[in-house]
Formats: structure tokens, sequence, C-alpha cells
């Protein structure tokens, strides 16, 4: 009954889309001077989630599960910016990477917040400290 809380599910999703987000980051930064590399990001989580969530499906755990979809049925779509970019056909700004990263990382820690928070009200409520 208690083996999958919704809560622990968005909370793995969260660090999930943050983790992926902090190595497309690693790699814009990596490529900052390719010539003809385009800046990679993808989706915002809470545009990943809530079109996981208008699918309706549950998701399952195991591919052996019935009637659910598999948990990477979330769209992790990898975009490219081609705002501005530099004579060398390169858009990888270092300083909106830096702060695409500080932001994932906030993303992150959020995620971990929320999975300690939940762990906590879950132990009060076994009467465990």
């Amino acid at each position: 009954m208690f083996e999958r809380l919704n809560v622990f599910n968005v909370a793995f999703s969260m660090a999930t889309h943050a983790g992926k987000r902090q190595a497309l980051i690693s790699e814009n930064i990596a490529n900052a001077d390719t010539p003809g590399y385009h800046a990679k990001d993808i989706k915002p989580f809470k545009e990943v989630f809530a079109a996981g969530e208008a699918q309706g499906d549950m998701i399952a755990t195991r591919g052996s599960h019935i009637n659910g979809a598999d948990g990477s049925g979330f769209d992790w779509a990898v975009t490219t910016n081609d705002s501005s970019v530099d004579p060398n056909n390169n858009s990888v700004s270092i300083e909106e990477q830096i702060l695409n990263g500080v932001e994932a990382k906030r993303q992150h820690d959020r995620a971990l917040a929320i999975y300690r928070s939940s762990m906590n009200i879950l132990r009060a409520s076994l009467g465990r400290s």
C-alpha cells in the first residue's frame, strides 16, 4: 500500500529532471568554443510533469505491471537554442549556462528537501524519530 507514495515519485522525477538538465548544461559549457554547436536544454519540470499527469495513466514501476505506462513516459525533449549565434555559428552563452546550472542545482536541492521532509513526516506518523 505504501510502497510507492506519489510524493516520492514527484521528488524522484524532479531530481532526475535536474540531473538531466545539469548534464546538458555541462555539455554546453564543454562545447562553448566548438564551431557550429548549439546550446541544448530540456523542457521545464512543470511542463514535463504536467504532460505526464495529463496522460491519465498510472506509472508502472516494472515492465510486468498491467495497465501502466513505463516510468520513461515523460517527454524529456531536448531543445536547441538558435537565438544568438556567434560568427562561428555557436549559440552557447557561458553566463546563461552558469545561471541555468544554478537553477538546476536549486531544483535538485528542492527535490531532496521534499524527499527529506516526506521521510520525516512518515517517520513521525509511524512513531519513529
